[in-house]
């Protein structure tokens, strides 16, 4: 399950959302077929990507 929260620039998390988030680095990451593991290969294009695009950001 996923829950999203919005948290305005300024505006700081509730206690109750920070624990949700340490409760949740605690849990392990589980895959299935809409969200497959990445392959090494898959991540090292990924990688390349965010450089290229973080290149033209800051030209």
């Amino acid at each position: 399950m996923i829950k999203t929260y919005v948290i305005e620039p300024g505006q700081k998390p509730t206690a109750e959302q920070l624990k949700e988030v340490e409760e949740a680095k605690k849990r392990p990451i589980e895959f299935d077929e809409d969200c497959e593991e990445l392959s090494p290969e898959m991540i090292k294009a990924f990688k390349s990507t965010i450089v290229q695009r973080n290149r033209k950001t800051k030209a």
